[in-house]
């Protein structure tokens, strides 16, 4: 089985920053350039679903109903954006689709205006404003399509007005027959603790219109998260860790119908406990008809549910004290640990837990590089070649364990003796720092930083 999030991703654009040079003249003094206020730029969007089925009736009845979401969002958050205007045009929907439209929208003939009062930004706690709802039309044949599309506009941003990028945005709706299996939505747990247990209320219902003859149901634990409530209809496998994630899986088939409007439920309720290394956990549902048949809603048959634990994983770095004489080539070694008490590891994201980062020494020349480790500039630019940097970013994996033990070795070149040359060596996450969120898990940040000494 696969599982895909079928959602286009939000589009993350990046806020544009350009400071104004001055122009150098005889007799002229240059404008300090710290003193410039460099200018800023802004984007509307439209966050729209690519494409949805909409299913025919049951058994010649009428069809079932589905709501679309769809929202506005800026890019930039030292502007204050207002008075969104969503254009949405159905002209594209004739003999496919019905719509409904909220109140928030002023329809006129194919087309209605509806008005977002304030428009945010992208972050994980934005949500669509605009929800339109939609069904099959009266004679409609499974395999008709139709396109909505959208243009919107705001107030504010740097010129006053936003405007979203002309005929950019757009839905495909495909008419459809047969099986919809979802997942229940279930609420993130956040208050868990190592040796705790948790109960997770999983419930999956069919809303298409056809009847679904058999499913099969895979779970999938993170490292954190043990003891899985054991079903006899299911496959329990669990993985070591070599190339992800060490992590448990069941694979579960259920060999009875799930008639339109039917809700199904485990056999007894499903329970997870959290291991004394558990620290940010996620439990992976997926669920997918049997008999060959094809969902004809993909995007609520996939569930990732969040499993927090109180606990930490402390970080630390060490460096190396090395000496050689002009000419000589010695090994400095560089090394992380996680002292536990938990794993850690960006399950969602796939970003490194964490860089070490060296400054060479002064004096010194790097001419070998330990796997995994980029050269930099000093300001953290590209640098041409591998050796000779004057700093490296060295990546962990996604993942370590509780008690993982990382070294990266560098070969030093001693161009010139510097006595008492020390280099600095820290630790960083992907992103932000150590000790802010998401990024909260480490309580002792002084181990966070070394030295390597030359001479």
């Amino acid at each position: 089985m696969r599982f895909v999030l079928a959602e286009r991703p939000l589009r993350l654009a990046t806020v544009a920053a350009a400071a104004a040079a001055g122009l150098l003249t005889a007799g002229l003094a240059a404008p300090a350039l710290a003193d410039e206020v460099p200018a800023q730029s802004d984007q509307l969007w439209i966050h729209e679903p690519s494409e949805r089925t909409l299913p025919l009736g049951s058994d010649g009845g009428r069809p079932q109903s589905r709501t679309l979401g769809v929202g506005l969002y800026h890019d930039n958050e030292n502007f204050t954006v207002t008075d969104g205007r969503l254009t949405v045009d159905v002209s594209g929907l004739t003999g496919v689709a019905e719509v409904t439209w909220p109140s928030t929208c002023t329809p006129s003939g194919a087309r209605a205006v509806c008005h977002v009062p304030v428009v945010p930004t992208i972050g994980g706690d934005y949500a669509d404003q605009v929800f339109l709802t939609l069904r099959a039309a009266d004679g409609a044949r499974v395999g008709a399509q139709g396109k909505i599309t959208y243009e919107a506009t705001a107030a504010g941003g740097p010129g006053g007005t936003l405007t979203a990028p002309h005929e950019s945005f757009e839905t495909t709706l495909t008419v459809g027959s047969g099986p919809d299996l979802a997942i229940t939505p279930v609420g993130a747990i956040d208050d868990g603790w190592p040796g705790g247990e948790r109960t997770i209320p999983l419930k999956i219902a069919n809303n298409g219109n056809e009847t679904a003859d058999g499913f099969s149901v895979r779970l999938l634990a993170s490292y954190g998260l043990t003891d899985l409530t054991r079903y006899d209809a299911c496959t329990y496998t669990s993985t070591d860790g070599d190339d992800y994630a060490p992590s448990t899986t069941a694979t579960c088939r259920f060999d009875r119908a799930l008639a339109p409007g039917e809700v199904f439920e485990l056999p007894e309720p499903l329970t997870v406990r959290l291991a004394p290394h558990a620290l940010n956990e996620r439990l992976d549902i997926g669920v997918e008809p049997g008999a060959g048949a094809q969902d004809i809603d993909s995007e609520n048959d996939y569930a990732a549910l969040q499993i927090g634990a109180d606990n930490a994983a402390d970080f630390s770095v060490s460096g190396d004290a090395v000496s050689g004489a002009a000419g000589e080539t010695v090994t400095a070694k560089l090394t992380f640990e996680n002292d536990g008490p938990a794993w850690f590891g960006n399950l969602g994201s796939g970003d490194p837990v964490a860089q070490v980062r060296l400054i060479v020494p002064e004096g010194a020349r790097v001419t070998g590089v330990p796997s995994g480790c980029r050269p930099r500039t000093l300001a953290g630019g590209y640098y041409p070649r591998q050796t000779g940097a004057p700093r490296y970013d060295c990546g962990l994996p996604y993942w370590v364990l509780e008690d993982t033990r990382r070294t990266f070795a560098f070969s030093l070149h001693v161009d010139t003796v510097v006595p008492g040359a020390t280099g600095a060596v820290s630790l960083h996450p992907p992103f932000g720092e150590f000790g802010e969120h998401p990024f909260d898990f480490d309580p002792d940040l002084t181990n966070n930083t070394a030295a390597l000494t030359l001479n």
